[in-house]
């Protein structure tokens, strides 16, 4: 007789350490996967396994996957490969609810291309609870950002290891932690003052209706737990756990945003198709939080020319891929920008001999009414590697912040024109002494001396044929980081365009 899937009530906590991918087209390799059944009335450890996984290519761990946690050849050269642990992995998992922190986006992802590629059906759960998704609406921003690593930091748990096994005991913890904070918050809110911890999002639940309720009154919450079935709202939801238990008042509903995820994590193929090279990435509201645009251009900005155009621009071949890092710093309103960096300094490139592939895209407006301008040029590899790399460094990272935005490439690859990869280029604008172009902008006349481009207003019809299809350029280009309304990506802002011909 077989397990009997349809009468499970464990959640199983589960994490996967994956290879980064070093190119396009590449995919994730499982290194380590690791479980924990946890008892839902009591949220007790049942049961554990963890294995290191072998891929099936070695040349995948790369010094940039060590770095991230800290699994190497060596130590997984001996390990079973994942067809040889599929069993356990399937027994653990299907028909269970599973947990665990940006699971959805991530980790259930990978074993669903884990079974398919050796040819099995993969494991379904009964239900999801992402952590960072219900985290992140419960619980706030108290801590920080929502990675692992700054809740455990923020209650005192240590310091994450990032390997499976410790990973999902950490996250448990953190649930744990989080339930009984957001318990006291909502059962006894006239102790709590308006200048002490307590989130501004947190709210009391009636127990007759379910309805939310003023905080400063008191109520009793309603603590059942139920977990809405896979892929289908109008189905009962199954309970997992008891009314009598006050650490799980975090959980008493999963969003319906986060159910909406799951079904797209496993009724659709993978999400990280990149849009069509004619339509711009819907971003079009950003103010304060990507670029210099609507912005006064400081004087003291000016930079200086140097042998490649500025200083401080790289060309390509000066850039050593290994010496590329992301790192986060503060930003706007408690939040996290992420910079990119080439050995401690800003990544900026000089960009030369560039195509047009298509002309200025004007289709949308900034805030203060201005045109947003964009448009696309062709990729070279070399270019592709870099970029490549910055996207996967700070996807990576964004991910660990606790983003949830949907992440959009910087590098596009299309089938239809001639299957070759592109980039978008934006014009950034600013409203200094009246609206004008914020980028410089050169063309080479005849005699081969530069002719500095000025223009009377922001008018696309005129700025078009310059950059008609076809036209070659250099470009002197920031990489921005943006995170705003669920997408997230990397901007590529021209500072300077000399454009030849």
């Amino acid at each position: 007789m077989g397990p009997n899937y349809d009468d499970r009530s464990e959640i199983a906590f589960f994490d996967v350490e994956t290879t980064v991918p070093s190119r396009p087209g590449q995919g994730f390799a499982i290194l380590e996967f690791g479980a924990i059944l946890v008892c839902p009335r009591k949220l007790v450890e049942l049961h554990s396994y963890s294995t290191l996984v072998r891929p099936s290519n070695l040349s995948l761990i790369s010094s940039l996957s060590v770095r991230c946690n800290g699994i190497t050849r060596e130590a997984v050269v001996r390990a079973p490969f994942f067809s040889d642990v599929a069993d356990e992995v399937y027994d653990l998992l299907h028909g269970r609810i599973w947990a665990g922190h940006n699971i959805l986006r991530f980790d259930c992802k990978r074993i669903q291309e884990a079974f398919a590629e050796i040819g099995r059906p993969a494991p379904v759960p009964k239900g999801t609870i992402d952590s960072l998704a219900l985290l992140t609406q419960k619980f706030g921003r108290r801590a920080g950002n929502m990675k692992m690593a700054s809740l455990a930091t923020y209650f005192g748990l240590g310091q994450q290891t990032h390997r499976s096994l410790d990973d999902v005991r950490m996250n448990l913890e953190v649930i744990k932690y989080c339930s009984t904070v957001l318990f006291l918050e909502s059962s006894l809110p006239d102790i709590f003052t308006e200048n002490s911890w307590v989130s501004p999002n947190a709210t009391t639940r009636s127990r007759s209706n379910g309805k939310t309720s003023p905080p400063n009154g008191v109520s009793t919450i309603n603590t059942s737990v139920y977990v809405q079935k896979n892929g289908n709202d109008d189905s009962p939801g199954i309970q997992i756990m008891d009314e009598s238990h006050p650490m799980l008042s975090l959980l008493t509903s999963i969003p319906e945003d986060i159910k909406a995820e799951e079904a797209r994590v496993f009724d659709r193929a993978d999400s990280f198709d990149m849009a069509t090279l004619n339509t711009e990435i819907k971003i079009e509201n950003i103010e304060a939080d990507i670029s210099m645009e609507d912005r006064p251009v400081s004087s003291s900005g000016t930079m200086s020319e140097g042998c490649s155009g500025y200083s401080g621009f790289l060309n390509l071949e000066e850039v050593s891929i290994p010496s590329i890092i992301a790192c986060s710093y503060p930003f706007y309103k408690g939040g996290q920008r992420i910079k990119l960096l080439h050995r401690g300094l800003a990544l900026q490139l000089c960009l030369t001999h560039l195509k047009v592939r298509f002309s200025i895209d004007n289709k949308y407006l900034s805030s203060s009414g201005s045109p947003r301008l964009s448009f696309v040029v062709d990729a070279t590899p070399a270019l592709c590697q870099v970029l490549d790399t910055c996207d996967c460094l700070a996807e990576k990272l964004a991910v660990e912040s606790g983003s949830t935005s949907e992440w959009r490439h910087v590098v596009s690859r299309k089938n239809g024109f001639m299957n070759s990869p592109t980039i978008r280029l934006h014009i950034p604008t600013t409203i200094a002494d009246g609206p004008r172009y914020a980028t410089e902008m050169y063309r080479t006349a005849s005699t081969g001396k530069l002719e500095k481009l000025v223009f009377s207003q922001l008018d696309a019809a005129e700025l078009a044929p310059l950059l008609y299809p076809g036209t070659f350029l250099d470009a002197y280009i920031s990489l921005d980081t943006y995170d705003y309304q669920q997408n997230a990506g990397i901007r590529l802002v021209a500072k300077k365009l000399v454009i030849h011909g």
